[in-house]
């Protein structure tokens, strides 16, 4: 089941994950993204992942994950992932869905989630919160040039 948290205002909206994760969690959720994204004219925003809770992911439902990642790419500004696992867990399980973003992902810990709710809003991390980047912003097709394009 996925949840959108109260603590969601502007151009943030937050949500949580709880039990094993269905593609038809995902295709629910979907339109809060894109009434936000409408409701802001497409500018940027940014999203709280708490997947403390979670318990798992169907195979359908990281695909329909990736997909909706990859429609709201250019939306999405910062994206702060927080887990209950160890950091580099998570990172390894979400590493493959933000690599399609142009977004900075982050990994709070859960009790780090404040921190987490100030850093998607404004970019600037608490000084006793480590830094834990999974993705830089870049995404994984910023610089590919394919090598049959010239031929």
């Amino acid at each position: 089941m996925i949840e959108r948290l109260k603590e969601s205002s502007g151009g943030v909206i937050g949500f949580k994950v709880t039990g094993k994760m269905t593609a038809e969690d995902i295709k629910g959720f979907e339109p809060q993204i894109g009434y936000l994204l409408a409701e802001r004219k497409h500018k940027p925003i940014g999203i709280l992942a708490d997947l403390s809770a979670m318990h798992g992911a169907e195979l359908a439902a990281r695909w329909d994950e990736m997909r909706f990642l990859q429609k709201h790419t250019d939306h999405i500004a910062r994206m702060a992932v927080v887990g209950a696992g160890k950091w580099e867990e998570t990172m390894a399980i979400l590493t493959a869905g933000a690599a399609v973003l142009q977004s900075e992902t982050h990994y709070f810990d859960e009790s780090e989630i404040l921190q987490a709710w100030e850093w998607v809003r404004t970019a600037k991390h608490a000084e006793d919160v480590p830094v834990r980047q999974i993705s830089a912003g870049t995404g994984i097709w910023k610089d590919y040039h394919p090598e049959y394009m010239g031929l």
